[in-house]
C-alpha cells in the first residue's frame, strides 16, 4: 500500500515537472517570436521601392488559413477532453483531423510564399520581406514540428493506447497546438490587417 502511494507521488511530480518544463520552453518560444515581432514592426516600411505590404498580401487566402487553424485548436482541444474520457478512438479521429487541417493550413502558406517568390519578392528582396518571410516562416516552421509531433503521437497511441503517460503527451501537445494559434492570431492582426490598413 505504501509503495503505492509512493509510485502515485513520483508520478504526480514527474507529471508536475514536465508541465512546469513545457511552460518554460513555451515562454522562451514567446521570446523569439516577440522579437520577431519587433523586427517586423522597425522594418514593416523598409520596402526599398520594393512591393509594399498593400500590394503582396492576399486577405481572403490568409482569413481561409486564420479559419483552418482556429478549427485545428478546437479539435485538439477535443482530442485532449477525449482522451480524458478514455476515448481512445475518438481522440484519435480529431488529432488525425488537426493534422489534416494544420497540413492545409501549411500548404496555403506555401502557396503564398512561392507566389511571392516566384513574383520576385523573395526575402532578399527587401527588409521588410526578409522580416515578414522570417515571422511567419518561422510560424510555419514551428506548425510542420508540430505534425511531425502529431505523427508520432498517433503511432504511440496506436501502439499503446491511452495510459496516463499518453493524456498527459496528447495535452502538451495541444497546448503547443494552441500557443501556434495564439501566434497566428497576433499574426494575421498585426502583420496582414494591419498592413492592408496602413
Amino acid at each position: 500500500m505504501t509503495a503505492t502511494l509512493v509510485e502515485v507521488h513520483r508520478a504526480e511530480e514527474k507529471a508536475r515537472k514536465t508541465y512546469f518544463l513545457f511552460w518554460v520552453y513555451l515562454m522562451t518560444d514567446l521570446l523569439m517570436f516577440a522579437g520577431l515581432f519587433a523586427a517586423f514592426a522597425v522594418l514593416r516600411s523598409n520596402s526599398f521601392s520594393g512591393p509594399t505590404e498593400k500590394d503582396i498580401y492576399q486577405l481572403p487566402l490568409v482569413l481561409a488559413e486564420t479559419f483552418i487553424l482556429l478549427i485545428s485548436s478546437y479539435t485538439a482541444g477535443l482530442a485532449v477532453y477525449s482522451a480524458n474520457k478514455g476515448r481512445l478512438k475518438t481522440a484519435q479521429v480529431l488529432l488525425y483531423t488537426t493534422g489534416v487541417l494544420g497540413l492545409s493550413f501549411l500548404t496555403l502558406e506555401l502557396t503564398e510564399f512561392s507566389h511571392l517568390i516566384s513574383d520576385g519578392n523573395g526575402p532578399s528582396r527587401s527588409a521588410f520581406l526578409s522580416s515578414y518571410f522570417s515571422l511567419v516562416g518561422t510560424h510555419g516552421l514551428h506548425i510542420t514540428v508540430g505534425l511531425l509531433w502529431l505523427v508520432i503521437l498517433l503511432i504511440f497511441l496506436a501502439k499503446r493506447g491511452l495510459s496516463e503517460s499518453m493524456i498527459r503527451k496528447v495535452t502538451l501537445f495541444s497546448m503547443f497546438w494552441h500557443f501556434l494559434d495564439i501566434v497566428w492570431i497576433f499574426i494575421f492582426s498585426i502583420v496582414y490587417l494591419m498592413g492592408v490598413s496602413l
